[in-house]
């Protein structure tokens, strides 16, 4: 399945938001993959970023990553560079995009 989502970068942290993920830990790369998750790209504009994930059960992966400490430590290091950050609660599964078209 293909999962598309939406946060915000805070404006004046873009360039940090880039840097850290040009530096993403293998162990958090590593964690992600064993969550379920084949690839996960993210776009930005502006401060608009779009994430699309390819994973076989979402809810199943973000349960995975709520509960892995590698995880946890990277979201809380970009709570403090996001506006709107991505939920990796149980409601987090119903945060996705909606598809509107697809080729």
């Amino acid at each position: 399945m293909r999962i598309a989502l939406h946060t915000r970068v805070l404006a004046d942290r873009i360039e940090e938001y880039v840097q850290a993920h040009q530096q993403v830990p293998a162990e958090l790369t590593g964690a992600i993959r064993a969550a379920g998750a084949t690839s996960w790209t993210i776009w930005r504009s502006g401060t608009e970023l779009f994430h699309v994930i390819d994973c076989a059960d979402y809810q199943g992966l973000l349960a995975a990553l709520a509960a892995n400490p590698v995880n946890q430590q990277w979201q809380q290091r970009m709570a403090g560079l996001l506006e709107t950050v991505h939920d990796y609660s149980e409601d987090g599964a119903q945060a996705v995009l909606p598809v509107v078209w697809q080729l």
